[in-house]
């Protein structure tokens, strides 16, 4: 080969080596870019529906990357013969102002519906399947008298599944009211303890400080957690609530007024408040629950149905649920809890029930509650709407999160 010819083909070898090069550094460029946004999206992911756990991390996480367009929260009501899951006159846990049908509720369709995400599938509830996973576990309700109708349907589901009802008892042999501050239920056979705390505001309730003005009776103290906070956290898993009781009459109608640290916030709106103190209840969580152990909650508010939502005197009550919310389910405190929830590092998952709850004009008290004289359009029948919260929470739960693709 000639010197030219040579000189012409090492030219053209090493256009041919560079070329191949380039390309292969191109290709790995976009294999490292795409592996990093995998991770960067992931992480993003974990951020906004945290882990409830490291032994369930790998199946929520899965389940998630194959099944993004699944939110369990949006979906609608279906009717479902199978229903309800218990009887509630058969479960001495459901307080006598909950049993609707009891006090004299005609109809039952509000019993009959099940909770049907638009793109998923949750898996039946299998009550056998749920107390063994539960087995050994300290769980944790902790806020208003919602947080306790919660619990209530969360004991009636798991006694379906025990032979021997006399196994499970409140564990200071307490009737189930609204006074007391402390209940627990324990299930003896599997050794199950489900407990409520009473705490309306999560954060304390205080006398006023000295030089208080005259209509100043008591405050909430919106900087400092309940003092009854230290027995929440050795739990395996902590739900909370708060919303009901931050209103004009459990507040300023009452007497009831704001205090940061020593100083009274006596202009301070209610949203600003409630904000304050989940905000509180926030920085709490981080600093003394310990994560590892203890599968944190977070439900948002659920929307009552008042005709009159300043007077509080009728029910929008009806036989089937609404076709749309109309806006009830922009509700400021549900907004509140999802920000501050969504930013924090710690894993916290949220329990979004307010879409669905908007829906449920169909299911509260109304007049068949323990005082029919006073329509309750907040608080729901049991069987109801907080069986499906519990639905939810057992989904969520779950080692392997068992939702599937609808």
């Amino acid at each position: 080969m000639s010197n030219v010819g040579r000189k012409s083909f090492n030219s053209r070898v090493s256009v041919h080596r560079k070329s191949w090069v380039s390309r292969s550094f191109y290709l790995l460029m976009v294999i490292f870019s795409v592996v990093s946004t995998y991770i960067i999206l992931g992480q993003d992911y974990i951020h906004v529906f945290p882990t409830i756990g490291q032994k369930s991390f790998d199946g929520i996480f899965g389940y998630w990357a194959s099944n993004k367009s699944c939110n369990v929260f949006s979906g609608s009501w279906v009717i479902d013969q199978s229903y309800p899951l218990y009887n509630s006159s058969l479960c001495p846990f459901v307080e006598r102002g909950f049993n609707c049908e009891r006090n004299g509720r005609p109809d039952n369709e509000y019993m009959k519906l099940r909770w049907q995400p638009h793109n998923c599938d949750i898996p039946r509830f299998d009550v056998q399947s749920v107390l063994q996973r539960l087995r050994g576990l300290r769980i944790v309700f902790v806020g208003d008298s919602m947080g306790r109708t919660q619990w209530e349907s969360l004991i009636c589901l798991l006694m379906t599944g025990v032979e021997d009802k006399r196994s499970v008892y409140e564990v200071n042999g307490n009737k189930i009211t609204k006074q007391i501050r402390f209940l627990g239920v324990r299930f003896r056979s599997h050794n199950i303890t489900l407990e409520y705390f009473r705490s309306p505001f999560l954060v304390q309730r205080s006398s006023p400080p000295k030089n208080a003005p005259k209509r100043v009776k008591s405050t909430v103290k919106l900087d400092r957690l309940d003092s009854i906070s230290k027995r929440w956290i050795q739990s395996d898993f902590l739900i909370f609530n708060s919303g009901q009781w931050w209103t004009h009459m459990k507040t300023f109608d009452v007497g009831n007024y704001f205090q940061v640290g020593d100083t009274l916030k006596l202009g301070m709106p209610i949203t600003t408040a409630f904000q304050t103190a989940i905000t509180t209840w926030a920085s709490w969580a981080k600093e003394n629950i310990n994560m590892n152990r203890t599968h944190v909650f977070f439900r948002t508010f659920e929307t009552s149905h008042w005709r009159d939502v300043a007077s509080e005197r009728s029910c929008r009550l009806t036989s089937y649920p609404m076709s749309g919310t109309e806006g009830l389910d922009q509700n400021p405190f549900a907004s509140i809890v999802r920000e501050v929830v969504y930013g924090m590092k710690a894993p916290v998952k949220l329990l979004d029930i307010t879409y669905m709850s908007a829906l449920r004009c169909d299911a509260h008290l109304g007049k068949w509650s323990d005082t029919p004289s006073v329509p309750d359009c907040s608080h729901w029948c049991l069987p109801g709407v907080p069986d499906a919260w519990n639905e939810l929470l057992l989904t969520l739960t779950a080692p392997k999160n068992g939702t599937q693709p609808a």
